[in-house]
């Protein structure tokens, strides 16, 4: 299975299904970015940032804002919310016997996170786990090249997690390493995902605003700028 990209304000985009990313990523191995409008943004104002996107093994358009951008661009493409998605490699490395890491949260996020997920999926070998609160990311590296995971979720929020799994893939090349942002706290039970049918139609995110309203800070005005640029690429070129 080889990597079909699309484009999308300068940033390259796999157009796998859920399952077909799945295989191709536990197959191949490196880093996924679970990129969003936000991510985008952040990338066009720091190269750094966006060499580490570019270079990725994978990029999965986790935020509706890059489904909808790709649609605009003619591309229909589903979104893969990185939640669903870490989750998914969680199953397949318990069913394959694969080691697993864990970093990022609150401690007590974390550890609870640890206890749903292991009695959610049987025969979870977690071999290494810290939180999210760290002050050197040589220690923490350190560790867990010692635990050599095959599995790495990171949570330590964008773009800090896409910069720490960047130095640690060159130390574990072997390794599936992805970051999930708030991913942990819903699977400790802290944060309530949306109903169903948010999530079918796309409006995770408006539920999840109403909830929180302090997230609009984030999606406004990113999310409006992000699809200008992108009507702008679209019907009148970069």
């Amino acid at each position: 299975m080889q990597r079909d990209i699309v484009k999308i304000l300068g940033f390259g985009v796999d157009t796998f299904t859920f399952e077909e990313a799945l295989e191709y990523i536990t197959s191949h191995h490196g880093q996924v970015v679970t990129i969003n409008p936000e991510m985008i943004e952040t990338a066009r104002k720091n190269s750094e940032f966006a060499n580490i996107i570019n270079s990725s093994e994978m990029v999965v358009p986790d935020g509706i804002g890059v489904q909808l951008g790709l649609k605009i661009l003619g591309k229909d493409i589903k979104r893969i919310a990185g939640v669903e998605f870490g989750k998914a490699l969680l199953i397949k490395a318990a069913r394959e016997n694969k080691k697993v890491a864990l970093i990022g949260a609150k401690e007590e996020v974390l550890i609870q996170a640890i206890l749903n997920l292991k009695e959610e999926i049987p025969n979870l070998n977690i071999v290494y786990s810290h939180n999210g609160y760290f002050d050197s990311d040589a220690e923490i590296l350190a560790e867990a090249v010692k635990a050599q995971p095959d599995v790495v979720l990171v949570a330590l929020g964008s773009p800090k997690q896409e910069f720490f799994i960047n130095q640690l893939k060159l130390r574990l090349p072997d390794s599936v390493l992805i970051g999930l942002g708030g991913s942990f706290d819903v699977w400790a039970g802290v944060v309530k995902r949306a109903p169903k049918i948010y999530q079918q139609l796309g409006l995770e995110w408006l539920y999840r605003t109403v909830k929180e309203p302090q997230r609009l800070k984030r999606i406004f005005p990113t999310l409006p700028v992000f699809v200008l640029r992108v009507l702008k690429e679209r019907f009148i070129g970069k």
